[in-house]
């Protein structure tokens, strides 16, 4: 990757960002550090030389919103068929969706913008965005704000760092590791309760209640009589 982007400069920088918003897992500080540390002149790129630090944020907030707009789009337009097809393997439902829809037209627009400065969550926030189908205007603003934001610190400090800028992630990667493990316990235990709570609402081995057990023998012997006597 690092041959790439010293080779083909905004090119790769445009490529690899709007990959990453798309929920493939690349890692925007090594895309965009580097693209940092190219503009400062003390890393070296082949064909495309030395790069401008304003023109590899631009590329990269381009690249960023344009990938999270393809993962919107993918979440809306396919997100409900593919819980229709796969959501039971995972305990997933329509009522999920309603539920994360109304979600996010009261709080999501605000994890939108937040996520976008959180490793691991950036790349795949705008699939269960689109799935909920929140506002496409609000989608597309809080995005700009949050990538833009995002781009501009890790180019910075790609920038600042030089020749060095390869440090700037292990830090970022501690952090994204962090988070991908919060998130995976997450699912988890909601997957362990959603599984308990389905296996309790259809459990065939539950024994009826004893009051009812008695209401349905009485009913028996009433209908019993009742035959007996005509």
């Amino acid at each position: 990757m690092q041959h790439f982007l010293e080779t083909w400069g905004y090119l790769a920088v445009f490529i690899l960002t709007v990959l990453e918003s798309a929920c493939i897992p690349i890692p925007s500080e090594v895309t965009l550090g580097l693209g940092g540390a190219l503009a400062s002149g003390a890393v070296i790129g082949g064909a495309q030389g030395h790069l401008h630090l304003g023109l590899v944020i631009i590329v990269g907030i381009a690249g960023s919103v344009c990938g999270s707009l393809l993962a919107y789009v993918v979440g809306r337009t396919g997100g409900r068929t593919m819980v229709d097809r796969f959501g039971k393997y995972v305990l997933l439902s329509h009522s999920d969706l309603d539920t994360a829809e109304a979600w996010f037209s009261r709080r999501g627009e605000w994890m939108v913008l937040y996520g976008r400065v959180l490793p691991f969550i950036r790349t795949f926030i705008s699939l269960p965005a689109g799935m909920a189908r929140m506002n496409l205007a609000k989608f597309t603003i809080l995005t700009a704000i949050g990538v833009s934001l995002w781009v501009t610190l890790l180019t910075v400090i790609g920038y600042v760092l030089g020749n060095s800028w390869n440090k700037m992630i292990k830090l970022f990667g501690v952090a994204g590791y962090v988070i991908a493990v919060v998130l995976v316990v997450f699912v988890a235990v909601f997957m362990v309760r959603r599984y308990k709570g389905s296996k309790v609402s259809v459990d065939p081995t539950e024994r009826p209640d004893s009051l009812t057990v008695v209401s349905l023998h009485e009913a028996d012997k009433e209908i019993k009589t009742e035959y007996e006597e005509s």
